[in-house]
């Protein structure tokens, strides 16, 4: 249970890290928040966890593959934001993404990468 809770305070810490930083520089925080932290830490937990490498390789190889869909997410959302307010801008690009993540593994399935 300790464990658990180290696990949730670490992951949270850099989360909160990362908002608190952009309050005083927007650039600065884009860049932390750019590093693949949740992978890494993934990664870690599984490693400290004992799973098996394979578990380990797969996250890192699919990660891999949904990156590239959710990076038009961060050019669209900041060109609408402006102009139809936080929320639907957000929930337009979210509902992108997904239509993306969707078209994606379509076009890969047939180059034998199965993501779904």
């Amino acid at each position: 249970m300790l464990y658990l809770i180290f696990k949730y305070a670490v992951t949270s810490l850099l989360i909160v890290t990362v908002s608190e930083v952009a309050k005083k520089n927007d650039k600065l925080a884009a860049f932390i928040g750019s590093l693949p932290m949740i992978t890494l830490l993934t990664l870690i937990w599984l490693k400290a966890e004992e799973a098996d490498s394979s578990k380990i390789e797969n996250h890192a190889y699919y990660t891999f593959w949904y990156v590239i869909p959710s990076l038009p997410m961060f050019y669209f959302f900041p060109k609408i934001h402006h102009s139809i307010g936080f929320w639907p801008a957000l929930g337009t690009s979210v509902v992108l993404t997904l239509f993306l993540y969707g078209s994606f593994a379509l076009f890969l399935r047939k180059f034998g990468i199965d993501l779904f």
